[in-house]
Parts: structure tokens; sequence; C-alpha cells
């Protein structure tokens, strides 16, 4: 794994995990508000997306095995700002929401904050993704008692904190081993609402039905 740093001082970094984003980057990175910093976590991209992340004032990671996980856990290991945030990075997700999912975090109110999706336009948010997501957030509730409606991507927390948790799934299932690992530690648990557009380019998860299927068996997996 290697690191680029930018000499600027931050206080919260944003962890995009990336793989073949390159037309979705430039959006995504322009809407990151002052005080972030953009740390993209290259997962094998074959179109450039580094280069173009790097270009464009991110630092960049580079984690060679493949997996979402893989891809966030490297991100959260290269950050050093006392704040944390996950994103996806296909402009499904807007960053200029950050400053009020971690406000809760900041202020003390919350140890994670999840964004929950609300979908904006067509195709945002396909019926198999929605409902495989529903059947998750069922699961978590019966084994951690949290009442979720989304286990969303986008989310913030203490960055000791998260390193505490010891995370070690690194495909699918990092998201929802968070949140079940968070509720186990008595972390308080919260969500707040934002916008889910169409994303830019092809998706490697939840554009099909065997992605989805891929996906959820993973977070199956996490919760056994």
């Amino acid at each position: 794994m290697q690191t680029t740093t930018n000499s600027q001082s931050w206080h919260g970094d944003l962890v995009l995990p990336c793989l073949n984003e390159a037309d979705a980057l430039p959006w995504v990175l322009e809407r990151i508000p002052a005080g972030w910093r953009a740390i993209v976590v290259d997962n094998g991209s074959t179109d450039g997306s580094a280069d173009v992340a790097r270009h464009l004032g991110a630092t960049v990671v580079h984690e060679e095995r493949r997996g979402f996980g893989a891809a966030c856990h490297a991100g959260l290991l290269a950050a050093e700002a006392e704040f944390v945030a996950f994103c996806d990075c296909d402009a499904t997700l807007d960053p200029g929401m950050l400053p009020r999912i971690s406000a809760p975090v900041r202020t003390g109110e919350a140890d994670l904050v999840l964004a929950r999706r609300r979908p904006t336009g067509r195709g945002a948010w396909p019926l198999h993704a929605r409902l495989g997501n529903r059947a998750l957030a069922r699961m978590v509730r019966r084994r951690t008692g949290v009442r979720l409606r989304d286990l969303g991507p986008l989310r913030a927390a203490r960055r000791t904190a998260l390193l505490e948790l010891g995370l070690t799934d690194r495909r699918s299932g990092y998201p929802l081993q968070m949140v079940v690992r968070a509720a186990d530690a008595g972390w308080r648990i919260t969500e707040t609402e934002v916008d889910y557009r169409p994303r830019t380019g092809k998706s490697k998860v939840t554009g099909t039905w065997l992605g989805t299927w891929h996906a959820v068996r993973d977070m199956q997996a996490v919760l056994r």
C-alpha cells in the first residue's frame, strides 16, 4: 500500500474507495467541504482514476487487495484526523452533506452516524438493492436491537474509536461489521436522511441481482 499526501491542515478525513470511477471523481471531489481531506483508495482501477484524483488534489492510497472492505480499511489506516467519514466514489452521494452527517459525532451526541438514502432519480436505487438492504436492516435489528432503515455507505465516526473496533471483513460486509461491532460496544448509532442520485458509470455491486446477492451473502456471514 502506497500513499501520496498533500501538505495541508484538515479537520476530517473522507475515505473514498475507488474502482474505475474516473468519470465520477471530478464531481465528487469538488463537492467536498473545506476542512475535509479526500483520501481516494484506488482498488486496482484501469481507467486512470488514481491520476485523476491526484490531479484534483486528493490524497491517493493504493490497495492491491480487491474488495470494498479492503479499500475502506486501507483508507481508515491512512487517515490521521480525529473524525473520519466514508463515502462511495460514484457520485450517488453528495460529500457536501458531510457537515450535517458528522455534526452529531463532533458534538458528542452520537458515536456513529449513517446517511439514510432517499432516491432522487430514476434508477438511483434498484428494487433488488433496496430489498436486500431492507432485509439486512431487519437482521441487524434482531441481532443488535439497533433500529436502522438503511445500511448506507456514507457515515462518520471518530478515527481512534473505529480502529478499536478491530474490523476484519475486507469484502462487502465491512459496512455491516462496523455497525454490528459498534452496537456491541455500546455506541450511540443514529441516521440522517440524504439524497441518493443515479450513479455515474457501471455499478460493481448493486447494479445486478447477482452483485446484490453476493453483497447480502457477505453481510449474512458477518451477522453469523
